[in-house]
């Protein structure tokens, strides 16, 4: 038996109006559907591609094809003072010593072109190998920064003056004795070797501010 309700009521409400419930579903739409990152472009030039997948910075171009007088030339934008990780592929079949731009032959002369918006200036700049991610680059591995060469004469940076390469267990150069202040572009140059080639790798980027 169905109890009568009060006089002045309906037999059927709602619990909220129409107005109400629109504005009480429409966050909770916003809440479930997925939030839209921003796409990841892999930019395509030689024998290789580049991307920034991994976050944290931006590739805006890539080009050459890796030789001394045509190098990989990648233009990056870099939001903030924290490292970032470029992952490098191969694209074409690999052969050690073939001819650069129809194969991935492990010699890259590379030039990396940088733009500071981060809000705070550069006063170092060191770029780290890895065959494996997060995994220091060892010397069997055949991957460096031209480790073989003692003397190297194409190591050289728009805003730094001096550099140093480190060597087992990691493969690190870094820039110093120089600044980029934010708003501002910096230019690396560099030859990456390597002579068991693989079909990825990574190159680390890390921008260093002041400790003062």
């Amino acid at each position: 038996m169905r109890t009568p309700e009060p006089t002045g009521f309906p037999s059927k409400r709602l619990l909220f109006t129409p107005g109400v419930l629109c504005r009480a579903v429409l966050p909770l739409l916003f809440l479930i559907a997925p939030a839209q990152a921003d796409p990841v472009k892999v930019w395509a030039s030689g024998a290789y591609s580049f991307s920034d997948e991994l976050g944290g910075f931006r590739i805006t171009g890539a080009s050459g094809v890796g030789t001394k007088d045509d190098p990989l030339v990648i233009t990056e934008e870099l939001n903030s003072a924290t490292p970032v990780t470029l992952t490098i592929r191969a694209t074409r079949p690999i052969e050690a010593f073939g001819r650069a731009g129809d194969v991935a032959n492990g010699v890259m002369y590379m030039r990396i072109d940088v733009l500071n918006n981060s809000a705070l200036p550069w006063v170092e700049f060191q770029f780290e190998l890895q065959e494996i991610l997060d995994q220091p680059s060892v010397f069997g591995d055949g991957l460096s920064f031209d480790q073989r060469n003692k003397t190297p004469d194409n190591i050289v940076s728009s805003n730094f003056a001096d550099f140093d390469r480190q060597f087992e267990p990691y493969d690190r150069l870094l820039f110093k004795n120089g600044k980029v202040d934010p708003l501002k572009t910096a230019t690396f140059e560099f030859l990456i070797t390597d002579y068991t080639p693989r079909w990825t790798f990574y190159l680390v980027q890390d921008p260093r501010i002041p400790t003062g």
